[in-house]
């Protein structure tokens, strides 16, 4: 999605001047990623359009592989805004009908898995629609026949589907992944509760849970021998400037550690760290 930010920090209404740089939570955890000098590739449909070849290239510039972006006609590309205030930033999405909402089926038959040593996946794609829901079932069984790690960020957004409609699908989707993140708060909204070890036998999880609780810390849990192992990390202090995005840097953060074999206190720090350089930043992705 292409975000538009007003040039020096002023509420939405009042700005006269903006800033469009490629947002979405995908797109930041692969440019994160590949700047942390991890390979990434990102899959989705952009409208073709100036604001979708716009975003392509911006992304491929940060590293990332963009072979299996499609561009498509006739479907804008999704935008949104930030509009800051007093203590937050309220964001506003405009992407109804926008090429990324068309994802299909496709896309699998699309895919190219070699080399993939993970897929990370989120709740938004699930959210756009029907047919975005069934592709990102389909792909997330697919990787799974391969052996490929699945990860899985809730990322619930009440703009595009109510608790009623998001809960159970939702639950369904994370119990297809090898590793799921969540916010505390958003667990809480969605299953009504948010303790780690009493969500992740709730959810009937098969792998890692992390739960992320702002300011707080994150805390994993872990299937292990019939029990769990649990593993909590103090968040970093931070001065906030916005925490729009701080959550995909998080995961980013954790992921990259992962796959280059750290062990789980440090995967949960190197999250926080790249969470803290969102923190402290107007911008979603923040460059080493």
């Amino acid at each position: 999605m292409a975000m538009v930010t007003p040039t020096h920090v002023a509420p939405l209404r009042e700005a006269v001047s903006f800033a469009v740089k490629a947002g979405g939570a995908e797109s930041t955890v692969a440019m994160y990623l590949a700047d942390s000098g991890v390979p990434a590739s990102w899959v989705s449909w952009l409208g073709d359009d100036p604001l979708g070849w716009r975003l392509l290239d911006e992304v491929r510039a940060s590293g990332v592989d963009v072979a299996g972006v499609q561009l498509v006609a006739g479907a804008p590309t999704g935008v949104y805004f930030k509009d800051p205030g007093e203590g937050e930033t309220t964001v506003y999405y405009y992407r109804a009908g926008s090429a990324a909402s068309r994802m299909d089926s496709t896309v699998l038959e699309q895919l190219d898995w070699r080399g993939v040593a993970a897929l990370h996946v989120t709740g938004i794609t699930a959210g756009l629609s029907a047919g975005c829901a069934e592709m990102l079932e389909a792909v997330m069984l697919e990787a799974r026949r391969r052996d490929i790690v699945v990860s899985f960020d809730v990322n619930y957004r009440p703009g595009l589907w109510s608790v009623e409609a998001a809960a159970p699908r939702l639950a369904e989707l994370a119990t297809l992944a090898d590793l799921v993140f969540v916010g505390r708060d958003e667990a809480e909204t969605l299953w009504g509760e948010g303790h780690p070890e009493t969500l992740h036998a709730s959810l009937g999880l098969r792998g890692r849970l992390v739960v992320k609780d702002g300011s707080v810390g994150a805390t994993e849990v872990a299937a292990a021998d019939g029990g769990t192992t649990v593993e909590f990390v103090p968040a970093h202090p931070v001065d906030v400037v916005e925490a729009v995005g701080a959550g995909d840097a998080f995961t980013a953060g954790y992921l990259g550690a992962m796959l280059g074999g750290e062990p789980v206190d440090v995967c949960l720090n190197r999250g926080h760290g790249l969470a803290a350089r969102t923190l402290g930043s107007t911008h979603d992705f923040v460059p080493a």
